[in-house]
């Protein structure tokens, strides 16, 4: 009688386990279809809503659109894994290394002294990071003294910062590094939006932002910058500035130059074409993308040179604010003799909102982000977009290049568009891209999510070491911790890619030296020896060295963003430990143009720590 019972509570047992395991089986790769003669389900994230968007951002536009569309609920928001459309493949770790900084970071820039200058806008009112005994600000829009920090330098190696004096509004500005490293920074808002202001690195604590007395010629707020290769810096764009111009200027150039495509794009009250995607190319002219358009601009004549097909699917730019980068650059033998070849470059766009989605939101109406991607070959003689998509929607998305090659898609949201209370339901999990995977279902993975939302105005950027640092997002007005769905964040995290995991480490190089340079300053065209150290028993040859230009990063666009896989010319094993490979460095300042880059040794797919080089 025992043994029947216990078979009977085995047997329960069994069949409740089979049914458990049923229920998390994963969902296969397609697109959910709508039932109910269209209508989705009330629970389903791709509609809801919550908390109206704040009316003080961009406004502009209201467009006739179907009510079906969207979704009102007074359900709890689900969690957006449970929407994934790949299966969950996990990795990667999330660490937080400041639970406060005492400012959100709504910009971040890597300098070559392996510091990040972070900094948000200055006319909220005060912060939580105290200046300076004696240092204060009295122009402030929001009090008559501001005695605390807007901006801050954070150091890598030690996990340390110190407040910094910014002295006007930088709220949604732009900036690039200088040929020598120096951050030129452009815009912000009121009185900052005429401004032009240096930050030089230094190692001895005294450097902070000097503001010049030059201004730019025209306001600039939610413009993108680019470094040329002649070392100056082009400033496109901004709120109804449909223009673009030079730091430092020539003496022969106009002080601002009309560039009508950025008018062309403007929708009518939402914009969609704020913070345009930039990318110097070979032949040095711009890549411009906004919107859903893109051209090819030789800024010297002010001249479109060429215009691409429209990106299918939805709105790309701020505040419908998906993100993009543009694809490593690989070297190969030709360029370094004076010959004209140029390498392929192709640009990957990723996420977005539907046109109209930042008025609904206004009204409390959240639209899915969108899920889609697309590249093109912008060298091809007829590109065309190809498009593929993403294992869940995204807004407000963060793109950077990896070491390896590939890209990490991070931050951002699953409902709504940029702006003030105008997102829900935080996208947790990064996922990684692999661009040169033959199979499309197999580019896409899932990395282990993080326990914090990174919405509006929050930033990434790539370190030194391959982590990846995160920080901001303050989706409201004003800083607010409590009685809000996302209070504004001050913490600092990082993430390591699955490559740094521990059981890699044999697999990770280690530079030991980099013949060629002078004082780590490299020729345009200069071969460059790198020795590096291994784990044992690792074949000679598989490995690559890549240059990778560290970005200013801010509202999902990583300006200056560059990877360079380096053409190698040899490669072989000095000792049990020891490496050499010998790479040729970039041949012109169109490909790399002039400054500070950090140089990886990727090894089957680990990189080690970079080593700084400057090229000029």
């Amino acid at each position: 009688m025992a043994f029947k019972n216990v078979s009977f509570f085995f047997l329960l047992v069994v069949i409740l386990s089979l049914f458990t395991l049923s229920s998390q089986r994963p969902r296969p790769r397609f697109r959910p279809r709508p039932s109910h003669g269209g209508r989705r389900r009330p629970d389903h994230p791709s509609m809801a809503r919550g908390i109206s968007c704040s009316s003080a951002s961009p406004s502009r536009f209201q467009p006739h659109i179907s009510t079906s569309l969207f979704f009102s609920s007074s359900l709890p928001l689900p969690t957006t894994s449970q929407y994934y459309s790949t299966t969950i493949v996990g990795g990667g770790e999330w660490s937080l290394l400041q639970e406060t900084i005492g400012v959100s970071a709504m910009h971040m820039q890597l300098l070559y002294n392996n510091k990040v200058l972070i900094f948000d806008r200055t006319d909220f009112g005060p912060s939580n990071l105290t200046l300076p005994s004696g240092k204060c600000r009295y122009n402030d829009e929001a009090v008559s003294e501001d005695c605390t920090a807007h901006s801050l330098l954070y150091d890598v190696a030690s996990n340390t910062y110190r407040p910094l004096l910014v002295k006007t509004d930088v709220w949604c500005s732009s900036g690039a590094l200088n040929s020598e490293g120096t951050l030129i920074q452009t815009g912000g808002y009121h009185g900052g939006d005429h401004k032009i202001r240096l930050f030089r690195p230094c190692d001895d604590d005294e450097c902070d932002w000097i503001e010049l007395q030059q201004n730019l010629t025209v306001h600039r707020w939610y413009s993108s910058d680019h470094i040329l290769p002649d070392g100056r810096v082009i400033i496109v764009g901004g709120r109804s500035s449909f223009s673009y111009e030079f730091f430092p200027k020539n003496t022969f150039e106009n002080s601002f130059y009309y560039f009508p495509f950025l008018k062309e794009t403007t929708d009518w009250k939402e914009e969609n074409n704020l913070y345009p995607f930039l990318y110097l190319l070979p032949d040095g002219n711009l890549f411009v993308f906004a919107n859903q358009r893109s051209i090819v601009l030789d800024y010297k004549k002010n001249k479109i040179v060429k215009e691409f097909p429209v990106i299918p699917g939805e709105k790309r730019t701020y505040p419908a604010t998906g993100s993009s980068v543009m694809l490593p650059l690989k070297l190969t033998a030709g360029g370094w003799d004076g010959s004209p070849w140029q390498p392929a470059v192709e640009v990957m766009v990723c996420g977005g909102a539907r046109g109209g989605a930042y008025m609904k939101a206004i009204e409390g109406l959240y639209v899915a982000a969108s899920r889609s991607c697309g590249r093109i070959r912008v060298t091809d003689q007829d590109p065309k977009w190809e498009m593929e998509d993403m294992p869940m929607g995204r807004v407000m998305p963060d793109m950077l290049l990896l070491p390896t090659g590939d890209v990490i898609i991070l931050n951002g949201a699953a409902n709504g568009t940029a702006g003030w209370e105008c997102a829900i339901n935080p996208v947790l999990n990064p996922v990684i891209y692999k661009p040169d995977e033959p199979d499309p279902d197999k580019r896409f993975s899932v990395l282990n999510p993080t326990k914090t939302a990174r919405m509006y105005h929050s930033a990434a950027t790539l370190l030194p070491d391959g982590r990846i640092l995160v920080g901001g997002s303050n989706p409201h007005v004003r800083y607010n911790f409590t009685g809000v769905r996302y209070p504004t964040e001050l913490s600092l995290e990082a993430f390591s890619p699955p490559y740094l995991a521990s059981d890699h480490a044999h697999l990770r190089p280690s530079i030991l030296s980099v013949e060629g340079p002078t004082n780590n300053v490299v020729s345009y065209g200069q071969q460059l020896a790198v020795t590096f150290s291994l784990g044992p028993y690792q074949r000679a040859g598989e490995y690559m060295v890549t240059m990778a230009a560290p970005s200013f990063t801010t509202h999902s666009f990583a300006m200056n963003q560059r990877l360079l896989v380096l053409y190698a010319v040899g490669a072989h094993q000095l000792s049990a430990f020891a490496h050499k490979v010998t790479v040729y460095a970039p041949p012109t300042p169109n490909i790399a143009p002039p400054g500070y880059y950090m140089l990886f040794v990727v090894h089957q797919g680990v990189p080690g720590q970079c080593v700084w080089i400057k090229i000029k």
